[in-house]
């Protein structure tokens, strides 16, 4: 009964999400509260809901500081050079948009911390996606798999748990996977490229001329400097809110140009101004702090090294980076409090999410659901599937990554799929290994607090972000588990 009940919630939150009859905080909420009264303890619901908010607060804490710090890092100019860097390459071609978004979240990714990897991504990125009418889900779904792909590294989490759980070396875990999950890189990008050509195909290829021109023709802006800035069109078109200290214009471009534009554009070409006006990040915001900029640079690494050596709970190193980062750069108590209200919708939009889906992990863990779902799954496996628990066991990865949070999988379902694989000679490496198949899906997962980040600085609802990704990530994670078994490591 639970595990029919399980299954049933878990697929009304999708369903609702995705239809949008019901916003994800919402949903997170009111739907396990329901079905917790329909397994008959919803006397226990206060109980499981402090549960799982008392083991998200830290992630919920972490998240909040992570976004003040790299918010005011945004602010001050810290990665202007990375993302002048992006606009050069990408310059107004869709197709290099959007295989430059996959590149710099697998760089960026390389931190082992996805919400800090996507509040890179997306601020860099967002203004040119608005500026072009580019297809926001698709800048939401390339960075979930890039960073997927990328969280398997042994500092980012799956990895350490696995091996963990089976008592295995992380080295031993992770290496011999380079070269699967190199492939499922290789992949991520492919399909960028297939992705960027259907929008270049969609929108045309521009030049910036075009699109500088076709924005101050027909747009009148109003641009507040600063983390959280409106951007108001005339023409209606594109309004919103855009991401920390973004200072572009939420409007796009169209293929065809009216004439008197499209005569002033020979005087463009001569402009040598222009390349610099098409900036993501507003180049004369007051909170520009150039004579800082070394001083930043090394907090940052700094903060990210003590990161990656656990040094300090990555809580604790954000609150201390955020504290510091808004004295130094913002001496004076106004400034501060003017950062800070700048990322204050961010902060408020992320953890709000975060304590919601701790009601969902609460009720779904308190009620035994997920217990009895994974003891399903596991007991419905077939006899002579024992000498390919490795496959099973990436197979297995995909949907139960997505529906459960990494703990659950790896420390609940992990050991007991080893321990059938050890009775058909599987060795726990290859169990280990295979569990990491499902990770591109995963980091989509409605469990997972770094992808609320994503489509809340995206402005992206999370139903069409996961209505878009969940057949990518699918593909993307079926390539890795495919490569591993090709190469004989899986």
């Amino acid at each position: 009964m639970l595990t029919i009940l399980g299954f049933t919630m878990i697929a009304t939150f999708l369903v609702l999400i995705m239809l949008k009859k019901m916003s994800p905080i919402a949903a997170l909420v009111l739907i396990p509260a329901l079905f917790c009264v329909f397994v008959g303890k919803g006397a226990h619901l206060g109980d499981y809901v402090i549960d799982g908010v008392t083991s998200l607060a830290p992630t919920a804490a972490m998240l909040m500081f992570a976004i003040v710090y790299f918010g005011v890092m945004i602010d001050v100019g810290l990665f202007d050079p990375i993302v002048r860097g992006i606009l050069k390459f990408c310059k107004a071609d869709p197709l290099r948009i959007v295989v430059g978004t996959a590149v710099l979240a697998a760089i960026v990714s390389l931190d082992g911390d996805g919400s800090t990897t996507f509040m890179i991504t997306v601020s860099a990125m967002y203004p040119l996606y608005k500026r072009l009418k580019m297809s926001l889900v698709v800048m939401t779904g390339v960075a979930a798999m890039a960073n997927g792909v990328m969280n398997t590294l042994p500092w980012g989490g799956p990895t350490a748990r696995a091996a963990t759980a089976l008592k295995l070396d992380a080295s031993e875990i992770f290496v011999p996977m380079i070269p699967a999950l190199a492939m499922g890189m290789v992949f991520v990008i492919a399909l960028s490229y297939v992705l960027g050509r259907r929008e270049r195909t969609r929108l045309g290829v521009l030049t910036l001329d075009e699109v500088l021109i076709d924005e101050k023709a027909t747009a009148t802006e109003t641009v507040l400097v600063g983390a959280g800035a409106e951007t108001e069109a005339g023409n209606g078109s594109g309004t919103g809110t855009t991401p920390a200290s973004l200072g572009g214009s939420g409007s796009g471009t169209d293929a065809d140009l009216p004439e008197e534009p499209a005569k002033k554009s020979a005087d463009a070409d001569a402009d040598e101004d222009d390349d610099d006006d098409f900036q993501g990040l507003d180049p004369h915001r007051a909170t520009l702090r150039p004579k800082l900029y070394w001083f930043n640079a090394l907090l940052t690494v700094v903060l990210l090294t003590a990161m990656i050596m656990e040094l300090l709970p990555i809580p604790v190193l954000f609150l201390l980076g955020a504290a510091t980062a808004l004295t130094v750069n913002f001496p004076h108590m106004p400034d501060q409090k003017a950062r800070l209200g700048a990322h204050a919708e961010n902060v408020l939009n992320v953890s709000g999410m975060v304590f919601a889906a701790a009601v969902f992990t609460g009720v779904l863990q308190g009620t035994g659901m997920v217990d009895h779902m994974a003891k399903w799954l596991v007991g419905n496996i077939p006899d002579g599937m024992g000498p390919h628990m490795a496959f099973v066991t990436g197979v297995l990865s995909i949907p139960l990554t997505y529906f459960m949070s990494n703990d659950g999988f790896y420390f609940g379902i992990v050991p007991v799929l080893a321990e059938a694989g050890a009775a058909h000679g599987v060795s726990p490496l290859e169990i280990a290994r295979a569990s990491l198949v499902g990770q591109p899906l995963h980091m989509s997962s409605p469990l997972v607090p770094a992808v609320y980040v994503l489509v809340g600085m995206a402005k992206v609802e999370f139903g069409d972000h996961t209505r878009f990704v969940v057949k990518w990530a699918i593909l993307t994670s079926l390539v890795v588990l495919g490569a591993g078994i090709l190469f004989g490591i899986i």
